[in-house]
């Protein structure tokens, strides 16, 4: 239906030539663009609901209850579906260490939150399927599962600047909220998020359309598909100094991987652009020191990869 309606007005109303790269580029954009916004209205009303029941008082108090292993699985869960990004990551990760929750578990919710969320699963499903989406969605709790795991065994405590340690924030009361309490603000949030990720949707969809209607094959296959050992570091090195969400970031995916561009290549590509970014780092820089920083995107990046490069050898056999 979108694309029969994206198809009549592309080559019909405006008369652009099927198989033309405007046309297949313009066309790309308009079933895309319609597709994605009805998709992310959809669900992120129904998350957002969901969202009510974990609200960031109930998770911290959930998550310095559980220890290492057990506490790391858990608040990867949470990151899908509670709403926090880089923006928020440096009241949220005071908020955690003064609630008691080891470091290594604030890190596991830190990654999964921004990285695994409902945009993300609901895009995929809708533009590649549901196989692709729980791929992605596995994947990403496991990274975040790992390298949680994995910061908390090198007790890096000291590595947190001393002032967060000094920060008393107290516990907010939990209010539980009525189902008409909870529609109503399932719609703020809804228009709330849709106005913030607007523009993040349009550029990624204008940049996936370029790619779709004008980017060679050839090119992109050559630099980074399966016969380049190097291309999903590359992916992760390009990705990581982009900021965007998931929103901003599927469309382009779409396009590589209609351009012939590996899945884990084009999944280590997203993973990077929406768990490690400049902006991130720069936030973070005022809870942790230098050492943990780095080893926080080191072993988060090389997570990544590794993830990239199994899912291309899996796929490809």
């Amino acid at each position: 239906m979108l694309k029969q309606f994206a198809d009549y007005l592309v080559f019909t109303l405006i008369g652009l030539a099927p198989g033309s790269r405007p046309g297949e580029a313009l066309d790309f954009f308009i079933y895309d663009t319609v597709k994605i916004f009805l998709l992310l209205t959809t669900i992120i009303f129904v998350v957002a609901i969901v969202r009510t029941s974990f609200p960031p008082e109930k998770t911290k108090r959930l998550l310095s209850r559980n220890r290492e292993y057990v506490g790391n699985i858990l608040a990867a869960l949470l990151g899908i579906v509670t709403p926090f990004c880089s923006c928020s990551a440096v009241p949220l990760f005071i908020g955690f260490v003064e609630s008691g929750v080891p470091l290594g578990v604030t890190f596991s919710f830190l990654i999964s939150s921004p990285m695994v969320n409902e945009v993300a699963l609901i895009m995929l499903w809708g533009l590649f399927g549901w196989k692709i989406a729980l791929i992605y969605i596995g994947t990403g709790l496991t990274v975040a599962i790992v390298a949680g795991i994995v910061i908390g065994k090198l007790k890096m405590e000291n590595y947190v600047q001393d002032y967060v340690w000094e920060i008393k924030v107290g516990n907010a009361e939990i209010v539980e909220q009525t189902f008409r309490e909870k529609i109503a603000y399932a719609r703020e949030y809804t228009l709330g998020l849709l106005k913030k990720i607007w523009p993040y949707v349009i550029i990624g969809v204008g940049i996936g359309a370029f790619i779709h209607g004008y980017a060679p094959q050839d090119f992109l296959v050559r630099y980074a598909g399966r016969d380049n050992p190097f291309a999903v570091p590359l992916a992760v090195l390009i990705g990581v100094p982009l900021y965007s969400n998931a929103a901003g970031v599927i469309p382009i995916v779409h396009a590589l991987m209609e351009k012939g561009l590996p899945i884990g290549t084009t999944l280590a590509f997203m993973m990077a652009v929406t768990a490690l970014s400049l902006p991130e780092a720069i936030i973070l820089k005022n809870v942790l020191k230098n050492r943990l920083l780095v080893t926080f995107f080191g072993i988060v990046a090389v997570a990544i990869v590794i993830v990239g490069y199994l899912f291309n050898q899996i796929l490809a056999t």
